[in-house]
């Protein structure tokens, strides 16, 4: 008898003892006595984690080209729909585009989600969604004077590196296995950061946003690098204490995220 897959053909709930049951779990396999005490939370409404990703993800990819267009009404009525004539805007609109659509066709194509559920009410999309509005009004505003665009190069691959590892990943666990390993270098010459580093993944995302930052100069995309920077780094820490208690002969010149320092 699958309980948890029962209730939750009713509602979502989340199940907490000692620790929560995977959802392959049955009652009759579980460690415990003849009496067993279990309890429930109501969590609400709840997504699947592809649709809480594209979420994450088409609304900071709209946002951005609302202020780009420069939609009557944002700006001076004067300036709708009028363009910019600095090339490193229109540059920052690509770069932040080809992000975006690469981060949705990875969560359509290329992520392999758990069965699990986000509840809705936890969603963090407005931090998302709110970023992509700050950072857009400054960088294609009438008045913005461009600084360099000369980081473009390191942008394009970084950008590159982080769909490779996450490529790797993926390939890590073939479909339905349950075999654990843990993420080695392959013939792709992206992956040599896991020589240094558990994640390299967040590792390529954190130099893509230093890149476009130095790109475009402008306080809001500062801000932003440095909060993902420092909530990319709290996961990393957390993956690789996983991996270095899970495996016994994980590599000890690994960190989490920045090689030999973090």
């Amino acid at each position: 008898f699958n309980i948890k897959g029962s209730l939750l053909n009713v509602h979502p709930f989340s199940i907490i003892i000692e620790k929560s049951l995977r959802d392959d779990e049955i009652l009759q396999n579980l460690p415990v006595g003849t009496t067993a005490t279990m309890y429930f939370r109501d969590l609400g409404p709840q997504l699947g984690w592809t649709i809480v990703f594209m979420a994450e993800c088409i609304g900071p990819l709209l946002t951005y080209l609302l202020f780009y267009f420069r939609v009557p009404y944002i700006y001076s009525h004067k300036y709708g729909f009028t363009s910019s004539p600095h090339p490193v805007v229109r540059l920052a609109c690509a770069c932040h585009t080809f992000h975006y659509m690469k981060r949705l066709i990875e969560t359509i194509f290329v992520h392999r989600f758990s069965h699990g559920t986000m509840p809705l009410g936890t969603m963090n999309c407005a931090y998302y969604w709110g970023f992509s509005a700050w950072l857009a009004y400054y960088i294609n505003h009438p008045l913005y004077t461009p600084p360099c665009d000369k980081c473009l190069f390191l942008f394009q691959m970084c950008e590159l590196g982080n769909f490779s590892i996450h490529l790797t990943l993926t390939n890590l666990r073939g479909e339905g296995s349950r075999s654990r390993r843990f993420p080695m270098p392959t013939k792709n010459p992206f992956t040599w950061l896991f020589v240094f580093v558990s994640c390299p993944n967040y590792t390529y995302e954190v130099g893509a946003w230093v890149s476009f930052s130095i790109m475009t100069q402008c306080l809001p995309v500062a801000l932003y690098t440095l909060l993902g920077f420092i909530q990319m780094t709290i996961w990393a820490k957390g993956k690789h204490r996983a991996y270095s208690r899970e495996f016994k002969d994980y590599p000890n010149l690994r960190m989490a995220i920045i090689p030999l320092i973090l």
